[in-house]
């Protein structure tokens, strides 16, 4: 048994689906204690004291105790060309991410980057990522392998791409579907790993690899499935061009099977009416990239329609298309998406996409997230006065939310006082 004390900060319900208040439990002197990983009580420090005398603690005083962040969307090869200059989508990929990813066929290259990746999330307070790899099963290995080292609760793919793409990080449609099995197969359910079927988008797979990848999933409904849809404008046109009998990008993957009950579909900012319905009837999760949306040009989110549709939205960072690792700059990207579309959202309502939306995106909201018994001990120590500028502006704040906003707006790395992985401080 072990104790932490700080304020805690626990979600009972969606803060987008009822008042901020009756979805919050906030304790300002609090205590979590955990034991084998786990949450096994949260409340006032004084009743968690008194119920476990003997745990030994750690005070992290008016620092607020939050689950980890949840990073639903990223793309771990991309680490190292992370805030590359001037391009959008088609060409970013073309002039930054294939010459990179190319080097994903060296093991060691692959396991150094997975390396430097946990490091500068851990220290962002993530504690949970969802990755595209490339299409070399190395790139695969080297990041399970980097996160099962560090307990980690960890996701990730192997990237299909069989057409639109340089001849060497093209697979095929069997390879495809080959490799991921067998990488599922390895992986998946493996201590806290999951595996996660991953075409890269419509445009760089034929329909024969979709169809594979299709197939796939079918047989292991347990796995998530990642793509992109519906990111910028030149893309849409061209997923119309590749495949001019579907009624639109949504309905590519939905031919193929691709559209459903843990289906996650980065981006999905140019959504047409029809997509919408269909995507919410089938159970698909949009998963929101404000930093990469507004990086390179792609556009804005609609996340007060979408939400109040009942759509389910993870956040994330999208790295490297996303300009940050941290998920503090991609709620405070987020807050600033909604704004120019006429909605501000509310602290709480950031915090909880970037922790238990995320996870519930992910079927992981039983697990992780969340503050609460039985749940496992990812959690943050968030420093609410890092910086002088922050620092200032919370010691006028009279409520928790006014004294968090400033950290969501203006926090960084330096915010992040503490990280815990699975109870264990990392």
């Amino acid at each position: 048994m072990h104790l932490l004390l700080g304020q805690t900060l626990t979600f009972t319900a969606d803060p987008f689906d009822a008042p901020v208040d009756a979805c919050v439990q906030h304790e300002t002197t609090g205590a979590v204690a955990i034991e084998a990983g786990r949450i096994v009580a949260v409340g006032p420090a004084d009743e968690i004291r008194a119920a476990c005398p003997d745990a030994p603690v750690t005070d992290h005083g008016g620092a607020l105790l939050s689950p980890g962040f949840v990073d639903a969307h990223v793309h771990y090869p991309q680490t190292a060309i992370i805030a590359s200059w001037g391009k959008r989508l088609i060409d970013w990929l073309n002039t930054y991410t294939f010459p990179e990813e190319a080097r994903f066929a060296d093991p060691a290259h692959a396991a150094e980057i997975a390396a430097r990746y946990f490091d500068l999330t851990l220290a962002a307070g993530t504690t949970t990522t969802v990755s595209f790899a490339t299409i070399h099963p190395e790139s695969v290995d080297a990041y399970f392998t980097e996160a099962r080292a560090r307990g980690l609760r960890a996701l990730a793919g192997k990237t299909c791409m069989d057409r639109n793409a340089p001849a060497n990080l093209s697979d095929t449609a069997k390879s495809a579907y080959d490799d991921s099995k067998r990488l599922l197969e390895k992986w998946h359910g493996a201590d806290r790993l999951g595996y996660v079927i991953t075409p890269r988008f419509a445009p760089t797979s034929t329909p024969e690899q979709l169809e594979a990848l299709g197939a796939l999933w079918a047989e292991h409904p347990d796995v998530l499935m990642q793509t992109h849809l519906s990111e910028q404008h030149e893309e849409i046109a061209w997923v119309a061009e590749l495949y001019p009998e579907a009624r639109d990008y949504t309905d590519v993957y939905d031919r193929f099977g691709l559209i459903g009950d843990g289906a996650l579909m980065g981006h999905a900012i140019h959504l047409t009416a029809r997509e919408r319905d269909r995507l919410k009837e089938a159970g698909a999760n949009l998963i929101h990239c404000p930093t990469s949306n507004t990086f390179i040009g792609s556009g804005l989110f609609d996340m007060a329609g979408l939400k109040a549709a009942g759509h389910t939205i993870g956040l994330a960072t999208d790295t490297g298309g996303g300009s940050s690792f941290s998920m503090l700059r991609t709620m405070a990207a987020a807050y600033e998406v909604a704004h120019l579309r006429g909605t501000v959202l509310h602290p709480a309502q950031l915090w909880w996409l970037a922790t238990q939306g995320s996870a519930q995106s992910l079927r992981l909201g039983d697990r992780i997230g969340t503050l609460a018994p039985g749940y496992e001990a990812d959690i943050i120590a968030v420093d609410l006065a890092s910086t002088p500028a922050i620092a200032q502006r919370a010691a006028r704040a009279d409520t928790l939310w006014e004294a968090l906003f400033p950290t969501i707006m203006m926090g960084d790395d330096r915010a992040i006082a503490a990280t815990y992985v699975a109870g264990r401080r990392v």
